[in-house]
């Protein structure tokens, strides 16, 4: 690259010629490509997951059995977890990753760009097979997205594919991390230090160590799984020997670290756009580092706490108990300094910042009931309820989900070169606001009354509030075809974008390059001041 640079000093429009159609999108390794083909399949699977989300709501709208039988809604729960964790919320944010970590840091694309689009290129199979599994002999698999002995031990084979699925999907994973660690940690534009890089940056730095060491502990227990099933193995099988709860700390080993490798990126883009629409730099950028590590760190000693049912000693439930309470220390770090950051800014509020500002309010009281979830004799009593449902979807959608709209509207201007329509994409942003709370808050109550979760059915005492999730749900679900149609109508006939679509932002794709981003981003890095 660098050489080349010298010797044209007039341009490289030669460089940008790439194969056009299909073969485009098959052979690429421009980070720009791959980050695009990441966006739209996690969207694919957001709508295929939120679609069996529906199928959920639909059958608690009333109590009795009215739509699907038992063993399909246990179906529906599964998938609707595996499909919306590792197909739509993950990929979403390693398509930004693709995206903005080159541009951010001045480099002209990831280190290893033809293992990028492996890793891509692993995902469609991994989503067929576990979309398919619904098709086969018994079914998919029905045990919950936990996926749980004894009942994965003697399951159809709509099992064996869904371990196949979550394989290929923690490969990929695995080699996205890879790529995005060497591109960090070298190829930074000179003058960007460590602690000059953007809180994105920051936060895809330390989701990656987190992917590497939690995705192959999960590898290891579906194996574990497999292995029982075909190979009369028993490890989870208590005839034989075995330990079902084995599985449930070798499980949270990898699912609460994976919580954090939802929620981290998502307040990378949270610290980029605040900033942003607050007109002022982020409050704190060093302790914002520190306590994102802070997270990552305690993610990996708080495990046993989806687990305080199982019989673990006292001291056990203590230990875990303190331990979780901890994290809330690093994480009203990060809100207390998003606050600050808005304190006394020139704040407007776009799209992109009602998201943030909603992200805040809502992911806070995710928060708040994770804290009290923590606490042994409450938990204990709403263990496996609704009040869990609620809490872990207030994370995740209002978390993450509402994270990656702010992204997308943040940054699309930069990707597309066109401007969104502001009027609809504050529609998108209330619509999802208002039935987003319709359908989960209400949730809490339902689990303080003991309406257990992942039932088809449930007591007369319930109706109400499961009406009203269920309107709230399908409310929610709509809203989501118009960001579909905000993006496409952006995409298609949006007002062209300035160079720097928001006054605020101060990160080198706002101030180093047009929109639409070329497609060489960078072929001589900038200077970073």
């Amino acid at each position: 690259m660098s050489t080349a640079v010298h010797d044209h000093p007039h341009g490289h429009d030669d460089h940008a010629h790439h194969p056009s159609g299909l073969a485009r999108y098959l052979t690429t390794t421009n980070h720009k490509d791959i980050g695009t083909m990441y966006l739209w399949f996690s969207f694919a699977m957001f709508l295929t997951g939120g679609v069996m989300a529906l199928v959920i709501r639909a059958e608690l709208f009333q109590p009795g059995l009215q739509v699907v039988n038992p063993d399909f809604f246990n179906q529906m729960t599964t998938l609707h977890g595996l499909i919306m964790v590792f197909g739509a919320i993950m990929p979403a944010f390693v398509g930004f990753a693709n995206w903005q970590i080159p541009m951010m840091i001045g480099a002209p694309d990831m280190a290893f760009p033809r293992l990028n689009n492996w890793s891509f290129w692993l995902l469609p199979p991994a989503a067929l097979l576990l979309v398919t599994s619904l098709f086969v002999p018994g079914g998919a698999a029905a045990a919950g997205w936990t996926l749980y002995p004894p009942l994965t031990v003697q399951m159809g084979m709509g099992m064996d594919l869904a371990i196949f699925a979550v394989h290929i999907l923690g490969m990929s994973s695995i080699l996205g991390s890879i790529n995005i660690i060497t591109t960090l940690l070298n190829m930074r534009a000179p003058g960007m230090t460590l602690m000059k890089m953007p809180l994105f940056c920051w936060t895809w730095l330390i989701t990656a160590y987190l992917l590497l060491a939690a995705m192959p502990v999960l590898a290891g227990a579906v194996t574990m799984i497999l292995t029982d099933r075909h190979f009369g193995t028993h490890f989870f099988n208590p005839a034989g020997g075995g330990d079902p709860v084995l599985f449930q700390h070798i499980f949270w080993f990898f699912g609460h670290p994976e919580v954090y490798i939802i929620a981290i990126p998502a307040f990378g883009v949270i610290s980029q756009v605040i900033p942003a629409f607050s007109r002022k730099p982020l409050f704190g950028y060093t302790s914002m580092v520190y306590a994102t590590a802070s997270i990552a760190i305690l993610s990996f000693i708080v495990w046993a706490h989806h687990m305080y049912t199982t019989g673990m000693p006292v001291q056990a439930q203590l230990f875990f108990m303190y331990a979780t309470s901890l994290i809330a220390v690093p994480t009203g770090v990060k809100v207390f300094n998003w606050v600050a950051t808005m304190w006394k800014g020139s704040l407007s509020f776009e799209t992109p910042m009602l998201f943030a500002i909603g992200f805040l309010f809502l992911f806070t009281i995710g928060g708040f009931t994770g804290l009290v979830l923590a606490i042994v004799p409450i938990d204990i009593q709403l263990h496996d309820t609704y009040y869990v449902v609620a809490h872990f979807h207030y994370v995740m959608v209002a978390g993450a989900l509402f994270a990656a709209f702010a992204g997308v509207y943040f940054w699309i201007p930069k990707w597309t070169g066109r401007m969104y329509d502001e009027t609809l994409g504050k529609w998108h942003f209330w619509l999802s606001f208002i039935f987003f709370n319709m359908a989960f808050f209400v949730q809490h109550f339902l689990g303080l009354a003991g309406m257990p979760r992942r039932i088809p059915d449930y007591a007369l005492q319930f109706a109400d509030f499961n009406m009203v999730s269920s309107i709230g749900a399908f409310g929610f679900g709509l809203a989501q075809l118009l960001f579909l149609y905000v993006v496409v109508k952006c995409i298609r006939s949006g007002e062209q974008a300035p160079a720097k679509a928001w006054e605020g932002a101060d990160t080198l794709e706002w101030t180093h390059l047009p929109s639409p981003a070329p497609y060489h981003s960078f072929e001589t890095p900038p200077m970073v001041k």
